[in-house]
């Protein structure tokens, strides 16, 4: 995923006027330009899982949103966040299942917690939730 490939859909959005998403995909691409100019500024350059990583605040972000709005009582902004939240989890890779993470464990040597996350961190970022890593490992 790719800045070019957000704003290509962004367009694609605006020509089937769907509002919706073109909101998600401004605010998914405001944050990605923000990070990009960041990383600038520190002299690196913006990766795969930076961007994942961004796109991972962002469904936060508008899930914290539409629960707010849900115990508000306005569903009409609900649903424009549901239809936001999709847009948002449309980009984000699949993630790995809890079989393929207990596979993955099971080819490392060394099977302690901090090498293990180590090893997902530096290998499968935004490709896996972290969370899940700790609760396979827990029952390994």
């Amino acid at each position: 995923m790719t800045l070019e490939e957000l704003k290509k859909a962004k367009v694609e959005a605006m020509k089937n006027h769907d509002k919706d998403g073109v909101s998600a995909l401004n605010l998914v691409i405001n944050k990605v330009m923000l990070q990009s100019i960041e990383f600038k500024a520190q002299g690196k350059e913006m990766s795969e899982a930076d961007i994942v990583s961004v796109l991972q605040k962002a469904e936060k972000e508008l899930i914290e949103e539409r629960e707010a709005f849900s115990k508000a009582g306005r569903a009409e902004s609900v649903e424009s966040l549901d239809r936001q939240i999709e847009t948002v989890k449309k980009f984000m890779p699949q993630l790995m299942s809890e079989e393929e993470i207990k596979a993955e464990i099971a080819k490392l040597d060394d099977k302690t917690v901090p090498s293990v996350m180590k090893h997902f961190k530096a290998n499968f970022a935004g490709k896996v939730d972290m969370k899940l890593v700790g609760e396979v490992l827990k029952k390994f």
